[in-house]
């Protein structure tokens, strides 16, 4: 995918370039600057003798020696005081500047740390959505792979993750109180599924309560009607199985496109809101029978800002569905249900709950 955040060691992944958060002598210190400077080996330090040092806020170039990566771009982050000093400003130029020297490198991929969130006492959370937001803006309008590494857990307490902790302590079994009523989650889902298993099986939906209070023979002239009805809508399609399978409905591709259509959207803004790459984006588009993963799926239907029944929808359409037996399906439902699109984002509270990233 084009935004991945990961558990990872910097200094071993295969990408470009890495960004190192240096200190302003560019000559190697402590946390992931000793890391890159001892893995690039002394090659490294003495290039970066000739660079003069660097400012905060700055980049700097140099080759990568010994490291995966053909470059290591050398930034230097702000110290923390408080956010009185404008560190926000200069932690978010950080970012702009690696970014635009990978783009003027050539780079494909690019992978950065924290930056400023160690040893200069940047507060992590608010580390975390900077690098998130300035990462997602530049992939906006470039193609580039970009990886943000996490080396240890991250508190997450602000008003987000804790109003998605509420949402999932009300809906995960498993987290409900003794007052909880369990069958509200079966009913949800049954609710919200009904209509699109009833059309796409050919099924009579169950009457609704008024109907139940009619008459006895009145009741039974009402459901042989329907299931003449429902006999004669099916009857081109119950000859044989070949004959019902021309009868398919829509694929997941063609509603996908069909979708882009009606929102009148271009190709590129939709794959890069679902964090896709261009590659998978022609495939799907070239293939009306591609089945993608469930990820990739609630990352276009999150694209597209789909409402909570239209995204179940699409992603019936790939074989998937919704529950409340797992974090994943409900983070996703929280953000579909209060209308909050932003895969970036979205993807950073996975992440802070433990969970698989959407995109590709």
């Amino acid at each position: 995918m084009p935004f991945q955040i990961l558990h990872a060691d910097i200094t071993r992944l295969p990408v470009d370039a890495i960004v190192n958060a240096a200190n302003p002598s560019l000559l190697g210190g402590g946390g992931v600057d000793g890391a890159i400077h001892r893995a690039a080996g002394p090659a490294l330090r003495e290039y970066c003798a000739t660079l003069g040092g660097c400012a905060v806020g700055q980049a700097k170039r140099s080759p990568g020696f010994a490291l995966p990566a053909k470059w290591v771009i050398h930034t230097v982050g702000p110290i923390w005081h408080g956010g009185t000093q404008g560190e926000e400003a200069l932690l978010r130029t950080c970012y702009r500047n690696c970014l635009a020297l990978a783009l003027e490198s050539g780079c494909t991929s690019v992978a950065f740390p924290l930056i400023s969130a160690g040893a200069y006492g940047y507060p992590k959370e608010a580390a975390m959505r900077i690098a998130v937001q300035e990462i997602g803006r530049f992939l906006f309008a470039h193609e580039m792979n970009v990886t943000l590494t996490v080396f240890d857990r991250i508190p997450h307490t602000g008003p987000l993750f804790q109003a998605v902790q509420s949402y999932l302590d009300a809906r995960l079994p498993s987290r409900c109180s003794d007052s909880c009523e369990a069958p509200q989650s079966g009913a949800f889902v049954a609710q919200a599924f009904t209509p699109f298993f009833s059309a796409s099986l050919g099924a009579a939906a169950a009457p609704p309560a008024c109907e139940a209070a009619e008459p006895p023979h009145r009741l039974q002239s009402i459901t042989a009607s329907k299931a003449k009805r429902t006999a004669d809508e099916a009857a081109p399609c119950a000859k044989s199985l070949d004959e019902r399978l021309r009868c398919l409905d829509e694929s997941f591709s063609q509603m996908l496109l069909r979708k882009i259509d009606e929102k009148g959207i271009s190709d590129a803004a939709c794959y890069k809101r679902a964090n896709v790459d261009r590659k998978l984006f022609s495939k799907i588009r070239s293939d009306p029978n591609y089945r993608p993963s469930k990820p990739t799926a609630i990352a276009f239907a999150i694209a597209l800002e789909l409402p909570l029944p239209e995204a179940q929808e699409l992603l019936m359409k790939a074989g998937f569905a919704l529950s409340h037996s797992n974090q994943f399906d409900v983070i996703i439902e929280y953000f579909l249900s209060v209308g909050n699109y932003d895969i970036f984002q979205i993807n950073e509270t996975l992440f802070a709950f433990d969970q698989c990233l959407l995109g590709a």
